[in-house]
């Protein structure tokens, strides 16, 4: 007969079992050995734990073996060891995270130990890792120092979110290589600890990209030594620049800097009229440079060679979106000198779009000798035109609204790899302008994947793995609209959404309800 007794413990039940069937490598070794003895004495009491749960983070764990066992929860005197040396950051962060004392590489063990160690399992997913909670300690190990860092996250939120990290083995990895957040700084300035804030946020929700559109019209925001009288009075310094560089890195974050050309440089170009592009009127078009006169690719290619070096990851946005030469009905009559240009660098039949093309390529030339991948925005790539984009030129799709936007079918089947940045879902406009309304996470949670490009229809699921991920992105058009505050609590469920598509864009086990609940729960 096995009578059992309920103790609470940690954040789980264990139940107290005690019979005559029971195995004696779980008894006290103080039990009674004789017959006698144990008829007159308590039976010794056995912990037995329920089967664990799967952890609760966000994003979710793609993986959990249930085992038996307490699991694991911070204490006093707790370590947390590296068996690899280049661990040591990723050690000395969750340690301090979690008020345990980092130990450094160490190869003894004791009770209650973190330990950081790579694997060798190649071909695996640098990103990925697996976590075991046993016998009261806890390894985190992935074939790169990335995969560790977001082992590290989910024990971080498994600790914050209950107390207790559940016994058992996670076996996770994302399923979006890009997991970004794009920040429009260009319209509205944004002061550098708050970045550094989203920072913090974007790493232990394991996004690994951050990208910055620094100039636009309405502003240039980062100090510049090689055009100083084109940045706005409201400008990140550069130091301040390195610093979010910095700790991005340390959190597995690239920042993707995007210099928009040949539109959207009013604030260049504000301080270099002469290079403003004007209709056959004279008229100045808005934000738009002059790309028949050799000065606007001199301005343009001095900054882009100037921030590589702030900028050291290798991602770079050319953006290449709405110059606005080219919504005109006939560009050729209306911007003469364009289409002077057209002819003489491609022929005859050169057009607009051929030159706006060509520049883009030139642009990608100067970025390419930096050594990055490049992305564009969809329609900065045109049809019918006798000089072809790049190859190596990343899709950023964001629209299908504007006049002939192509569908992604088209950069798809044409083998061009995609980021989906869908205005529809993904962009928080502030001041909703258009027909733009603030997105919300319920609405990403339960209607967004990866694979919906444009509007609310999904590609085929051919083209999955060329779309390499995404970006929620901020933009501030009517920048009084918020303040940076009241951003950063706009975009926070919409960021977790996002998130957990990006890392698995299966149907989400938790209801919405519960997910927002749980996203209280981790802070």
């Amino acid at each position: 007969m096995v009578g059992a007794a309920v103790a609470a413990f940690g954040t789980g039940l264990g139940l107290w079992a005690f019979g005559d069937d029971g195995d004696s490598a779980n008894r006290d070794s103080g039990a009674a050995s004789s017959a006698g003895q144990a008829a007159s004495s308590s039976p010794s009491p056995t912990r037995i734990y329920p089967l664990s749960q799967a952890p609760r983070t966000i994003p979710a764990v793609r993986d959990h073996t249930p085992a038996r066992g307490p699991g694991w929860r911070p204490r006093s005197g707790y370590r947390v060891v590296v068996s690899d040396a280049e661990l040591a950051d990723e050690g000395r962060l969750i340690a301090g995270e979690l008020g345990l004392t980092y130990g450094g590489e160490k190869d003894d063990v004791r009770d209650g130990d973190v330990r950081l160690a790579l694997n060798d399992d190649e071909g695996a997913d640098p990103e990925s890792y697996a976590m075991t909670v046993r016998g009261g300690r806890v390894t985190i190990s992935g074939p790169a120092d990335a995969g560790v860092f977001y082992g590290t996250r989910t024990l971080k939120q498994e600790v914050h979110g209950g107390g207790t990290a559940p016994e058992g083995v996670v076996h996770d990895e994302p399923a979006k290589p890009r997991r970004g957040f794009m920040l429009d700084m260009a319209r509205k300035h944004f002061t550098a600890a708050w970045i550094e804030d989203r920072v913090r946020e974007l790493g232990d929700l394991k996004y690994n990209e951050l990208g910055l559109h620094f100039s636009d019209d309405q502003g240039f925001r980062i100090e510049s030594a090689t055009h100083p009288e084109i940045v706005s009075a409201q400008h990140l310094t550069k130091a301040e620049v390195g610093r979010i560089v910095a700790l991005a890195q340390s959190r597995h974050i690239t920042v993707v800097p995007e210099i928009d050309s040949p539109g959207h440089l009013g604030a260049a170009i504000a301080a270099h009229p002469d290079l403003q592009l004007r209709n056959a009127q004279g008229v100045a078009t808005r934000g738009a440079i002059d790309i028949a006169k050799g000065d606007s690719a001199g301005l343009v290619d001095d900054l882009l060679g100037e921030y590589a070096g702030l900028f050291p990851g290798g991602q770079w946005h050319l953006g290449g979106d709405e110059y606005q030469a080219l919504t005109a009905a006939d560009p050729e009559a209306a911007y003469p000198q364009l289409a002077t240009e057209a002819r003489a660098a491609y022929g005859s039949s050169g057009t607009v779009a051929d030159l706006t093309t060509g520049w883009l390529g030139d642009r990608a030339d100067t970025v390419r000798a930096h050594g990055r991948t490049m992305r564009v925005w969809n329609d900065g790539f045109f049809r019918h035109t006798s000089v072809q984009p790049a190859k190596d030129l990343q899709v950023a799709y964001w629209t299908g609204k504007e006049i002939g936007a192509r569908p992604p079918e088209e950069y798809l089947s044409a083998g061009r790899k995609v980021l989906n940045y869908n205005d529809e879902f993904l962009y928080y406009v502030l001041g909703e302008p258009n027909t733009f309304v603030y997105p919300t996470g319920k609405r990403i949670y339960e209607q967004w994947n990866p694979r919906v490009l444009r509007k609310t229809a999904a590609v085929s699921a051919k083209y999955d793995d060329q779309i390499l991920g995404g970006s929620f992105a901020v933009w501030c058009d009517l920048a009084n609209s918020q303040t940076q505050d009241q951003v950063a609590a706009g975009i926070r469920m919409p960021l977790r959404a996002t998130v957990q598509k990006l890392w698995d864009p299966g149907t989400p086990t938790l209801t919405w309800p519960q997910f927002t609940a749980l996203a209280t729960r981790l802070g």
